[in-house]
C-alpha cells in the first residue's frame, strides 16, 4: 500500500508518517527541499524520538520521496497510484499543492478510478475542505463532478507536539509521547482503506477541532505570551512559575466553559483533558521554546482564533472573560524582533495605539472587551514578575 504524504515538517514525519507506516503503508513524501527528498531516498527510512523518560527512538521504514517542483510529472503518476493521500504543508500552503493535486486526480479519473481519501492534516478547522475547495479552481465544474465520485476529502483534527533536532547526523524529529489523529468517518469514500493505527474515527469531528484550537491551542499561545512577559524562555520553564500555573490553568478553565455549553460535553471529562494538557505541556523532557509557540500573533489574535473566539462567546453567555483577557492582552506586548507578525503588531501599536490596534487586528465590535484587553495591557506592560 502506498500512501502518498505532503509535507515532510515535523508533524509530516512525528505523527502522520509515523501512523502511517505503523498501520503498514509504504509512505512516499513529497516536499520542495532537495536535501529532505534526497535524505529520505538515501536511507529510505527516518527516525523519531519520543519524549518520554527513555527517549525512546523509533525507525519508520519504507518511506521515499519526491520534489513537487522538479519531479511534477513523478507526483501526478503517484497520485494517480496512490491509496491513501495526506497533507500537513500549513494551512497557508495548502493552495499551492492544489494544483498539482487536480492535475493527478484529472489523470487518476482516466487511468484508475478507485476510491481515495485526500485528509489535509493543518492545525485549521476543515482543512481538507479547504484543500476541496482550492482543487475546484483548477478544474471545471463537470471535472470537479466527476473527481468527488471517487475522491473523498475527510476532515480530521491533529495534536502532538513535534519539534527538530540539528546534530552531525543531521536533522531528527521529536515528539512528545501524547497524540491524537481524529478523522471523520461520515466523509470517507473509501470504505476498503484500513484502519489507521491509533487514529479516532468520528461520526461528528467539530468537537474534537475546537477542543484542540480553543484549549490546546489557546493554552500553548497563553503560555507563550504570559511566559514572555516573565522573562521565560521555554514552556516548560514558565509553567514552573506558579503564578504563571495558575494564569494559564484558569484561561483553560474559561475557555472550557465555551466548549462544555456548545457541544454539551461531560464536565469530569472535560477537567481530566484540562488535567492533560497541563501534564503535556509540563513535560520536562521536552524544551519547546516560547519564541516558537509565540509566534505569529496576528493570526492567534483573529477573530475567529484560539484567543478571540472563545472570549468573545464567553462573553455573549454573560460568562467570565478574566483570564483569557490578560492572554489576549500579553499577546499584544508580545515582541520579537524575529518573527515578522510580532514587528507588523509592534509597529502598528506604536503608529496607532493599543486601542486602535484591538481593533483592528482582532475585529471585535464590542467595546466592553476592547476596554478591558486594553487596561490588563496597561497593567501588564507594567507588571513586575
Amino acid at each position: 500500500m502506498l500512501a502518498l504524504h505532503f509535507g515532510a515538517g515535523n508533524i509530516g514525519k512525528g505523527l502522520i508518517g509515523y501512523l502511517l507506516n505503523k498501520t503498514g503503508y509504504e509512505v512516499c513524501f513529497v516536499d520542495i527541499n532537495q536535501k529532505t527528498v534526497d535524505k529520505f531516498n538515501n536511507y529510505n527510512s527516518y527516525q523519531v524520538e519520543i519524549l518520554d523518560d527513555n527517549h525512546t527512538i523509533e525507525t519508520i521504514s519504507p518511506v521515499s520521496a519526491l520534489n513537487s517542483v522538479t519531479q511534477e510529472e513523478e507526483v501526478i503518476n503517484a497520485i494517480v497510484n496512490a491509496d491513501l493521500i495526506t497533507t500537513s504543508v500549513g494551512i497557508n500552503n495548502i493552495p499551492k499543492i492544489a494544483n498539482i493535486l487536480a492535475q493527478g486526480l484529472l489523470k487518476r479519473a482516466k487511468e484508475n478510478k478507485k476510491k481515495i481519501d485526500i485528509i489535509a492534516n493543518e492545525n485549521a478547522i476543515n482543512a481538507s475542505s479547504s484543500l476541496k475547495r482550492e482543487i475546484k479552481r483548477y478544474v471545471s465544474n463537470k471535472e470537479m463532478e466527476n473527481i468527488c465520485t471517487f475522491v473523498g476529502f475527510p476532515n480530521s483534527a491533529i495534536d502532538r507536539l513535534a519539534l527538530s533536532k540539528h546534530s552531525e547526523g543531521g536533522e531528527s524529529v521529536l515528539v512528545e509521547p501524547f497524540y491524537e489523529w481524529i478523522i471523520n468517518k461520515s466523509e470517507i469514500v473509501n470504505a476498503d482503506s484500513p484502519i489507521i493505527k491509533n487514529a479516532i474515527y468520528v461520526e461528528d469531528l467539530q468537537p474534537y477541532i475546537e477542543r484542540k484550537l480553543y484549549l490546546v491551542n489557546m493554552g500553548h499561545a497563553a503560555t507563550a505570551y504570559i511566559g514572555f512577559l516573565a522573562g521565560e524562555s521555554t514552556i516548560q520553564s514558565a509553567l514552573r512559575n506558579a503564578k504563571i500555573e495558575h494564569l494559564v490553568r484558569e484561561t483553560l478553565n474559561e475557555a472550557s466553559q465555551y466548549i462544555l455549553r456548545k457541544f454539551n460535553m461531560d464536565s469530569k471529562d472535560m477537567s481530566d483533558f484540562i488535567e492533560r494538557i497541563i501534564k503535556r505541556f509540563k513535560n520536562k523532557n521536552i524544551s519547546d521554546s516560547i519564541l516558537r509557540v509565540g509566534r505569529s500573533p496576528i493570526r492567534k489574535l483573529g477573530y475567529n482564533e484560539r484567543l478571540i473566539k472563545p472570549t468573545r462567546e464567553l462573553f455573549d453567555l454573560g460568562l467570565s472573560i478574566e483570564y483569557l483577557s490578560v492572554a489576549v492582552a500579553a499577546a499584544f506586548l508580545f515582541d520579537n524582533p524575529d518573527d515578522e507578525e510580532s514587528v507588523i503588531l509592534q509597529n502598528y501599536i506604536c503608529e496607532n495605539g493599543i486601542e486602535q490596534a484591538i481593533l483592528h487586528f482582532t475585529e471585535l465590535e464590542n467595546k466592553t472587551i476592547r476596554e478591558k484587553i486594553k487596561e490588563i495591557y496597561y497593567q501588564l506592560k507594567i507588571q513586575k514578575w
